[in-house]
């Protein structure tokens, strides 16, 4: 199943890439977008010429997973985000990464691309594009809905998150 998103922001990208980067941010964010899960651990790893990666990983219960699945992953279930930016390129506009996100033991997964690109004076639009993956054939469709609507979500409360950050908020 096919996912995408795109949000714009009143600020740079180069902001914008900044607090992606700042594991200050990333914890925050992270904690705020929560919900009724627990926060594992939020970190930033930095590499080389600006490249960096960030590390989410989260539990959650189930109970947003259709119940004919929920004896496959327990009560609760671990969620893995990394997202890996690309190093800088003197004069390029855009910035791209990678996403993946899994559930730890479940036949479900996210992968795809995010790209940071400026959008008219001082706005930068971020856009997903990705896939979800489902290995259970019997439940397919159940699992890919449910996982389309908790990401779909979760990207929106991140984008709510990082507006308000950008607004002062801490």
């Amino acid at each position: 199943m096919k996912l995408s998103a795109e949000y714009t922001y009143a600020t740079s990208c180069e902001t914008l890439m900044g607090l992606l980067a700042d594991e200050e941010f990333v914890r925050w964010r992270a904690l705020r977008t929560l919900g009724h899960g627990t926060l594992d651990a939020a970190d930033v790893v930095p590499g080389e010429s600006g490249s960096f990666t960030v590390l989410v990983r989260r539990t959650f219960p189930t109970d947003f997973i259709p119940p004919q699945v929920r004896a496959f992953v327990g009560s609760t279930i671990h969620m893995r985000q990394a997202e890996v930016w690309a190093s800088t390129t003197p004069g390029a506009a855009e910035r791209h990464g990678t996403v993946a996100q899994e559930i730890v033991g479940a036949p479900a997964r996210v992968v795809g691309t995010v790209t940071l690109t400026p959008s008219g004076t001082g706005e930068c639009t971020m856009a997903y594009s990705g896939d979800i993956v489902v290995t259970l054939p019997f439940f397919t469709a159940a699992i890919e809905e449910a996982a389309s609507t908790r990401i779909r979500a979760a990207l929106d409360a991140e984008s709510e998150a990082t507006r308000a950050w950008l607004a002062g908020e801490r």
